[in-house]
């Protein structure tokens, strides 16, 4: 099996980013990543991946402050995550 390059990493991102499965986060995460994938470097791009695999409502909460972020992800991403606003 061939490693992902990172520009496919990125494409791969930002699509799973706009399809979601919910509206909310579709515009929220999709919105972000265009703005911020193409400045991740690669162990960013690893951290965003990972956040992407939790379940919408989780993300979801997290976002919107009616749960506190578990505390083994906070980091650089997730903060940028929450401090991102639409536009």
């Amino acid at each position: 099996m061939t490693e992902e390059t990172t520009e496919n990493k990125r494409k791969r991102l930002l699509f799973r980013s706009w399809h979601r499965g919910t509206r909310e986060l579709d515009l929220l995460m999709g919105s972000f990543a265009e703005q911020n994938l193409p400045s991740m470097n690669d162990a960013e791009l690893d951290i965003y991946d990972i956040i992407l695999t939790h379940p919408d409502p989780d993300i979801y909460n997290w976002i919107t402050g009616q749960e506190d972020v578990p505390a083994n992800y906070m980091n650089v991403v997730m903060e940028k995550l929450l401090q991102h606003k639409l536009v």
